[in-house]
């Protein structure tokens, strides 16, 4: 436990020399998914079940909209999102490689997303509050940066293409979280856990 919390600090607080360590530890996949992702993903996971739950949205002349489903709801597309989405993520990763001359295994290419969530998972806090939500939202602007930083160390992609490696990687992650969203989506409708009751 204390060695995942100094990771995070390191992470948020100075990730260009977190990256120097990282890119040395060992990339297993199934060890990041248990020791990191998987914990660190129920944050926003909880605080989305609670939110959602108990505390809802207040919309004027409409009054407040809350409960256990939606919060269940909200709840399941963060977790299988955030899990799915960081070995998706570097899947692609490392899939794309060979196309811009870098060298980088599965392992840590999803090592090296689950490291760039950080902000995400950390922020996910902000969901006990949905009206804070865009908080949480805007920690995923500091995670695509962390990413970045460590596109050169982990993957050895030639400095003058790590940005080309970097946005062609964002945008198809883009079009396959919103696949993934949109089958979440369905599924839990199918399920009838997506609705939100009036109070």
């Amino acid at each position: 436990m204390e060695k995942m919390i100094n990771r995070i600090k390191e992470v948020l607080l100075n990730p260009g020399e977190a990256w120097k360590v990282i890119r040395k530890d060992e990339g297993v996949v199934s060890d990041i998914l248990k020791q990191y992702v998987l914990p660190l993903a129920a944050i926003p996971a909880l605080a989305s079940l609670i939110g959602y739950w108990l505390i809802g949205i207040k919309v004027p002349l409409w009054g407040r909209y809350s409960s256990f489903e939606w919060g269940l709801s909200q709840a399941i597309t963060s977790y299988v999102s955030l899990v799915a989405g960081v070995l998706i993520t570097g899947w692609v990763i490392s899939y794309l490689a060979s196309r811009f001359n870098a060298k980088v295994t599965l392992g840590n290419a999803v090592k090296m997303v689950a490291y760039s969530y950080t902000p995400v998972f950390v922020a996910g806090i902000f969901y006990l509050v949905p009206s804070l939500a865009i908080i949480a939202g805007l920690a995923g602007l500091y995670s695509l940066y962390i990413l970045y930083l460590g596109f050169e160390p982990i993957t050895n992609v030639p400095k003058e293409k790590r940005t080309a490696y970097f946005v062609v990687s964002i945008l198809v992650l883009i079009l396959v979280y919103f696949l993934l969203a949109l089958l979440i989506g369905t599924i839990l409708g199918v399920l009838g856990l997506s609705g939100v009751k009036q109070f």
